[in-house]
């Protein structure tokens, strides 16, 4: 009898090991789609719908904001319904979400819509991490965890560089947002049969029981740093696409320099657990981060036409969003992820206030800058979060 179950419910046999990482992977590449297509069709969203930059960024805003409120009660939801099936629930959401955009013309239906996706990758991405430390033995963890995070962000670069070249194929923008849909669509059908095969009631450990550390210390630090980055990193992606498109690019060119950011991320996605694992001191690791941030924002205000790609690479490799951590709190994913969910809304406030792009890079450096000072004090002596 597994945690959760009813009485008289008994734990079914796991699949064979290849079938569950297969599922998890068709999962975890959609966990970042619904974001990273917008970008590169904002401004044509934005002139259709007669919106400000601001409300057009509101589109990234949403599932960041979502990821914030529903992933520390995940774990509650999972309780209830069984993690495996929740997570099955969740990419129904994606599904309905993003196949909702089809009907983009009504800006209500739009923003809806990427609401009920944003609480799937909520979900899911809360569960999925976990899920992996439960299905397979510790000395596969590490190798799983890195295939979860190619197939997020390996997805996540795939839908900035296609959805502009979709839009040109389909004919409109509303087409080439919904067509993710069938991506969730395919997830949703390889996770279902997984799904009756794990056991429904299977809650993986006792992660998000228990109160949050209001009062500590310590987490407050760590939280204050993960909003500070994760502001940076959401309104890198969503404005990156956009600030070349107003240098004179090409919109699928600059899908493709998203591409490369979202790609990048896939290294420092890797490397990251790895270096940070063999670290005494992570300010090290982390002070390079903010530093190598600092420069590609500050690259692309003062040259942007000089190497963007270099620029956009540099970007991707310092951007590690909280979840690659798997270390984190219920505090920390509430607190960091709805501030850094004002980001992209704040920084299309930049834009409409100056008529520029630009600026908002500048912005962002001086962020980046804040994110250092709190590294500084981020010492390894400090009383741990238990």
């Amino acid at each position: 009898m597994t945690e959760g179950a009813g009485v008289g419910v008994r734990a079914r046999p796991l699949p064979p090991a290849w079938i569950t990482a297969v599922a998890l992977l068709a999962v975890a590449g959609n966990l970042r789609t619904v974001i990273t297509s917008v970008p590169p069709l904002i401004d044509a969203i934005s002139r259709d719908l007669g919106l400000s930059h601001a409300a057009a960024g509101a589109l990234t805003t949403l599932p960041v904001l979502c990821m914030g409120v529903f992933a520390p009660i995940a774990s509650a939801i999972a309780h209830r319904l069984g993690a495996v099936a929740a997570v099955l629930a969740a990419v129904a959401c994606v599904v309905v979400g993003t196949g909702s955009r089809w009907f983009g013309d009504d800006v209500a239906t739009l923003y809806l819509g990427t609401f009920v996706a944003g609480i799937g990758i909520a979900v899911a991405g809360s569960l999925l991490p976990r899920l992996v430390k439960t299905f397979f033995p510790p000395e596969r963890v590490g190798l799983v965890t890195g295939l979860y995070m190619f197939a997020m962000m390996g997805g996540a670069a795939l839908a900035s560089a296609v959805s502009a070249p979709l839009a040109d194929r389909l004919g409109s923008w509303q087409a080439s947002l919904a067509t993710w849909g069938l991506l969730a669509l395919v997830g949703l059908v390889v996770w279902a049969p997984f799904t009756l095969r794990a056991n429904p009631h299977h809650m993986p450990g006792g992660e998000g029981r228990g109160r949050l550390p209001w009062r500590h210390s310590t987490a407050w630090l760590v939280a204050v740093y993960l909003a500070l980055q994760s502001w940076c990193f959401y309104s890198a992606v969503t404005w990156l696409p956009p600030t070349y498109v107003e240098l004179g690019w090409d919109r699928s060119a600059a899908g493709y320099l998203g591409a490369v950011f979202s790609g990048a991320q896939v290294i420092s996605g890797l490397l990251g657990p790895v270096l940070s694992d063999r670290a005494t001191d992570l300010r090290r690791l982390l002070l390079v981060s903010a530093g190598l941030g600092i420069i590609g924002c500050l690259a692309i205000f003062t040259a942007p036409e000089a190497a963007p790609w270099l620029w956009a690479m540099v970007l991707g490799r310092y951007a590690l969003t909280p979840e690659a951590s798997g270390r984190l709190t219920g505090m920390a994913f509430l607190f960091s992820y709805s501030v850094a969910s004002v980001g992209p809304f704040a920084m299309g406030l930049v834009r409409d206030v100056t008529g520029g792009l630009s600026p908002v890079w500048i912005v962002l450096a001086a962020i980046g800058v804040l994110q250092g000072l709190v590294v500084v004090r981020m010492r390894p002596d400090l009383r741990r979060v238990t």
